[in-house]
């Protein structure tokens, strides 16, 4: 039986994606549209929809890999800073809880809630940015 919410798809290894962290309760991988290059989202393996039904004991892991995620892209990509976001069902475009875990510089032209979102170049250059963090987790 396939399944029906994509970060699932992810996770099971149905769709392709640039995984950052692959953990037994965690995954990480790159956004396929990210706000700047490195926007990572974490995402307990499990589906749970909304933050209200994440089980207490993923909370702790879920926010540690962001930690962990966040000290890994200013190591490898030399971003000054990081911007950490949870949309709860409101602007939730995948119905699964996850943690934008976004690089940020000064001056990066972010400004409130309208991000300019973008792609990668191609394949090679998201598969070197998420090596590059990968390789940065402590």
């Amino acid at each position: 039986m396939a399944v029906a919410c994509l970060f699932d798809r992810i996770v099971a290894g149905e769709v392709p994606a640039h995984v950052v962290l692959d953990e037994p309760d965690i995954v990480a991988f790159l956004d396929h549209r990210p706000v700047f290059p490195g926007h990572a989202l974490v995402v307990p393996r499990v589906h749970v929809a909304t933050l209200a039904e994440l089980p207490e004991a993923l909370l702790g892991p879920l926010l540690a890999a962001a930690r962990r995620i966040a000290a890994a892209q200013r190591a490898a990509l030399g971003n000054a800073g990081t911007w950490l976001a949870l949309n709860d069902v409101v602007s939730q475009s995948v119905p699964h809880v996850h943690v934008h875990v976004v690089p940020r510089r000064p001056k990066d032209g972010l400004r409130g809630f309208f991000w300019p979102r973008s792609r990668y170049a191609d394949d090679a250059e998201a598969a070197a940015t998420a090596a590059a963090i990968r390789a940065a987790l402590p």
